[in-house]
């Protein structure tokens, strides 16, 4: 069912728990099955199924966007933690997410030129210098799986041919969704990006607003 909301557009803008035990092997598509299933609540209903006890803005829902905007982009509210996937036919899906730490976010725009599934993290060099304490002992990576910082999915964001290494990706701490809690990407529930990556195409955009200037949706 739609539930029938607006986002508005306001001048430029719209609106780790580490692996223990032995290292996992090379995943397969079994083991990304296992995974899914593993992360994906019982009887999952994307707008109602809420394990995580987050605000229930933050579920999944369908809503209407302005004109003009280009179907499969990705717009981010930094400011209302809202993820919008634009439709074909009007509508958005809107997803709940988490944002960078202090200025550690980035704003711009993005090309999507890679996605992945149960994807290997390996903390950036910056991560590093900033925190060796936390982020060094994983300087070679971290396999995928269900603890692993990056989650269930992952969509890769460039400017032209680089890499920015922000990412959007499940998190294993979804009790984080609508807060401030990364060191540079956009986190989302593992079972809701499950959905929303069969919905994306690599080459889409990803628009990350301002966190000072995003504009929420509103009723």
């Amino acid at each position: 069912m739609l539930t029938r909301r607006h986002f508005i557009a306001t001048g430029t803008a719209l609106f780790s728990t580490p692996l223990t035990g032995a290292a996992l092997a090379q995943s397969t598509s079994a083991d990304w099955a296992r995974w899914d299933a593993q992360v994906t609540p019982a009887n999952y209903d994307p707008s109602t199924s809420n394990p995580w006890g987050f605000h229930p803005r933050y579920l999944p829902q369908r809503v209407e966007h302005n004109p003009g905007l280009t179907p499969g982009d990705i717009h981010v509210d930094a400011v209302a933690r809202y993820l919008y996937h634009i439709g074909t036919d009007g509508t958005a899906a809107r997803y709940g997410v988490s944002i960078a730490r202090g200025n550690l976010y980035e704003p711009g725009t993005y090309d999507i030129r890679r996605k992945a599934k149960w994807p290997k993290w390996t903390p950036t060099a910056d991560m590093i210098e900033r925190d060796p304490e936390q982020f060094e002992q994983f300087a070679d990576g971290v396999p995928g799986g269900p603890t692993n910082p990056l989650g269930s999915r992952a969509l890769y964001l460039f400017v032209g041919n680089r890499d920015t290494y922000l990412r959007i990706h499940g998190t294993p701490h979804p009790r984080s969704i609508g807060g401030r809690a990364s060191s540079g990407c956009v986190r989302m529930v593992m079972a809701h990006i499950i959905g929303l990556y069969e919905e994306v195409s690599p080459g889409s955009r990803a628009i990350l607003y301002p966190a000072e200037n995003g504009v929420t949706a509103s009723s």
